[in-house]
């Protein structure tokens, strides 16, 4: 059950028979049949607004640009499924970003990982910063004196390019939703301990005594029932009485699927417990939609060699993406990509309450992380117009080339 707001139009009632009365009655009587009917009462919590596509209740990412791309924000009830890049280093950051964003609007949190005591990811949370900060007003740069208003107009691109419009490459909304963070610090123990957090460290709950077997399957009922206890005692389940004021739980879970999780997809083609993780989101899934929670969960795609289970995995899940970095690669020195730091793929959309997905405007998706903000923007590659290029492209060796130009 997915949280809507009640959008209900007014109705009007049948006209009243006006035979035998005189024009002015048969006004005053046609006025009194319409019948006004007020509109249920919204749900109002902090850090939330209703999606203006379905009408769903949305929560901020923490990152404006993805906020964006999920179709302004990402719905009560649902889950982020974020494939991990290779050495977990902007996945864990938008984990982060999630997580400081609920500790600014007054948001539970639940933080479980299986390597790094939850304690550990909460103290690295990204400050906060100010709005005249945060998005700085452009500046018009005064035109130099002494050069000539010719010279200016002289640089001009081919005549077939002229007519297009200009590329905009920032992913942003026209309306403000969400804050804006400086990745360069950290935030405040005394924003951060104000926020009420929930913790589950894998270690406290899995003895070692435990057998290989039933390892794997304790991991993810331990989780699945420390959070559903969370849920019931804390008044996330939509059974609670309305009467009590409600708060949203934002739940980050890091590498699921890993080994440090007792699971074996990532180490074998065909593991025994593929289906551990798999029923896992079932039950998760089904939890979020009857609770005012929303989940963020990374997973370490690249080391799960049975793509038709990876398939299966991003299938049960909401909303997914993909993390590409740069780090170690060859794109890495390419100076083609110098402005970027990796590329980001969509691979799953949510469609609620609705018979098509929204789907993004554009694929081709990069993110790079600035000196104090991670964004994501629009890839555009610029052109190379040198005739070498454009030669060796068409698989014409290049002396081959300058010989023909030169006869």
């Amino acid at each position: 059950m997915l949280h809507n707001i009640d959008v209900t139009s007014s109705n009007m009632a049948a006209p009243v028979n006006s035979v035998g009365k005189t024009s002015g009655d048969r006004f005053q009587v046609n006025c009194t049949s319409f019948q006004k009917k007020t509109r249920s009462k919204l749900i109002s919590i902090p850090g939330t607004r209703p999606s203006v596509q379905n009408g769903q209740l949305l929560v901020s990412t923490g990152v404006t640009s993805l906020d964006y791309l999920l179709g302004g924000g990402l719905a009560v009830g649902t889950v982020l499924l974020i494939e991990e890049d290779r050495f977990d280093s902007y996945s864990r950051m938008i984990l982060k970003y999630f997580l400081a964003e609920g500790v600014v609007c007054r948001h539970e949190l639940f933080v479980a990982t299986a390597q790094d005591n939850p304690d550990e990811i909460l103290q690295e949370l990204p400050a906060p910063i100010l709005d005249d900060v945060a998005v700085p007003k452009p500046v018009d740069q005064p035109r130099p004196t002494g050069e000539p208003q010719d010279s200016l107009d002289a640089m001009t691109i081919a005549w077939r390019y002229q007519n297009l419009p200009k590329v905009q490459s920032a992913l942003a909304s026209s309306s403000r939703f969400g804050h804006y963070y400086d990745v360069s610090k950290t935030m405040e123990a005394e924003i951060r301990q104000a926020a009420k957090c929930h913790r589950f460290y894998l270690p406290d709950h899995i003895t070692p005594s435990s057998a290989a077997h039933s390892a794997r399957v304790e991991s993810y009922s331990a989780l699945l029932k420390s959070l559903q206890e969370v849920i019931h005692r804390e008044g996330f389940d939509l059974a609670t009485p309305m009467s009590k004021s409600r708060n949203i739980l934002r739940v980050g879970l890091h590498s699921l699927g890993s080994a440090l999780w007792g699971d074996d997809m990532c180490c074998h083609d065909k593991p025994r417990h593929g289906h551990a993780l798999t029923t896992f989101l079932y039950g998760l899934r089904a939890l979020l939609r009857s609770s005012l929670s929303v989940a963020v969960v990374t997973l370490p795609s690249h080391l799960i060699q049975d793509r038709a289970l990876m398939g299966n995995i991003t299938r049960l899940c909401d909303n997914a993406i993909a993390l590409e970095s740069f780090k170690g690669s060859e794109r890495e020195t390419n100076p083609l990509y110098k402005d970027y730091h990796g590329l980001l793929f969509v691979r799953q959309v949510p469609h609620l309450n609705c018979l098509a997905r929204q789907l993004p405007d554009h694929k081709d998706l990069a993110f790079k992380l600035k000196r104090k903000q991670f964004t994501i923007e629009r890839l555009h590659l610029p052109p190379d117009l040198s005739d070498t290029a454009s030669r060796v492209s068409r698989g014409e060796p290049v002396g081959v080339a300058s010989a023909c130009g030169s006869g």
